[in-house]
């Protein structure tokens, strides 16, 4: 029997689209270049009262992940579905802690670009210069270094500083964002990455950079409504799995 086959009789239907919603995330942030080998975790809420995540295979790439070899955990990061593949329990500290504290978050997603870790390692943080950068500012905290993320003691700073926010810089790492699917985190993180790509190519000019005014800046979210039509990451997914479905439908499996 096909781990496919094996995994979908096991789970039910609401827990298979989530895997493969989660996994089609997965080769999204490869194709955008924004995966860094096998680091960097995107999880997801099961539906139900028992607190079951979905994360990546240790080990995987990105590109590779399908819905099947996703494991399910605990908050723990104890498997909880048998699974040929291992988890880095580890590597879901960070979204362990969120998961716990947020109940309205659905999905987790960490990067560790180049733009996202540059922007991160600067004293004043995101700059409010582009169109892209405003809806991550509208919802932005910020959480410093404390090391590698290994460590329990960390998780109630960590929680504190995102807050009810559902984007974070972690300073000297990388970038994390939140939201009640895996839809609405990766656009956040789409707007995120964009603002840091943007952020730094302006700086490398070496000219004086304009600031969007604070009136605007305050009345983004409102704007980012009327944009979306109100779907939120809802509007773009599926053209995102078209994409993906067309350059290669493996993560279904």
């Amino acid at each position: 029997m096909s781990t496919n086959t094996s995994v979908r009789k096991q789970v039910s239907d609401e827990e298979w689209q989530l895997r493969v919603d989660l996994a089609a995330c997965y080769r999204v942030i490869a194709m955008y270049g924004w995966d860094d080998l096998v680091f960097t975790h995107i999880s997801a809420r099961v539906a139900g009262p028992d607190e079951h995540f979905l994360i990546n295979p240790y080990g995987m790439l990105f590109e590779e992940i399908t819905a099947s070899s996703l494991v399910k955990v605990d908050l723990a990061g104890e498997i909880v579905l048998a699974s040929g593949y291992p988890v880095n329990p580890a590597g879901f500290v960070i979204h362990s802690a969120i998961h716990a504290a947020r109940h309205d978050v659905g999905c987790v997603l960490h990067t560790h670009t180049k733009a996202g870790v540059a922007v991160s390692a600067q004293a004043p943080g995101l700059l409010p210069i582009s169109q892209a950068s405003l809806f991550p500012i509208a919802t932005l905290a910020y959480h410093d270094y404390e090391g590698v993320a290994l460590n329990d003691a960390e998780k109630p700073r960590l929680v504190a500083d995102l807050g009810n926010n559902n984007a974070l810089i972690l300073r000297n790492h990388g970038l994390l964002t939140t939201g009640p699917s895996i839809a609405d985190a990766f656009l956040l993180m789409y707007m995120l990455e964009t603002a840091c790509q943007t952020q730094i190519f302006a700086q490398s000019g070496g000219a004086e950079l304009i600031q969007v005014a604070p009136a605007i800046v305050a009345g983004i979210q409102a704007q980012a409504e009327q944009v979306t039509r109100g779907l939120g990451g809802a509007l773009v997914w599926p053209g995102l799995l078209r994409k993906l479905d067309r350059r290669d439908p493996s993560f279904r499996d």
